[in-house]
């Protein structure tokens, strides 16, 4: 359920609560749909893995973009379905539920409860 990505969202969801990019809708759609990119660019393309991933990312950005679910990290998520080893490559599109969309959902709720802990603090500032 850890993907390189995470790491990144961890720093938003954690350490930039009050960032539009840490925003519930933000962290889950923009892994879920960079993923659901991801794999259909290295399904489509994987031949040519320059090519895939190049379409991957930019793909996910533009479309992060357009549903208003930009996350940087989602990026690297959608890299990560073409440039990943053959155990992420076997996943096919349950790479978009485990480990993306339930590790993001793992890292949601733990980012919930934490960030409410102190009174000063308020996670999050939008849902949608």
């Amino acid at each position: 359920m850890i993907i390189g990505s995470f790491g990144a969202s961890a720093v938003l969801v954690y350490g930039a609560i009050r960032s539009p990019l840490a925003q519930p809708r933000n962290l889950m759609g923009g892994h879920i749909l960079s993923a659901l990119v991801g794999v259909t660019a290295f399904r489509l393309f994987g031949g040519q893995p320059w090519l895939a991933a190049a379409l991957a990312v930019s793909t996910a950005i533009a479309l992060m973009h357009l549903t208003k679910t930009l996350h940087p990290p989602g990026g690297a998520t959608a890299l990560i379905a073409v440039i990943g080893s053959s155990t992420i490559h076997d996943l096919g599109y349950w790479y978009v539920i485990v480990p993306v969309g339930l590790g993001a959902t793992i890292m949601l709720l733990i980012a919930l409860l934490v960030n409410n802990i102190p009174e000063k603090r308020r996670y999050p500032e939008f849902w949608w």
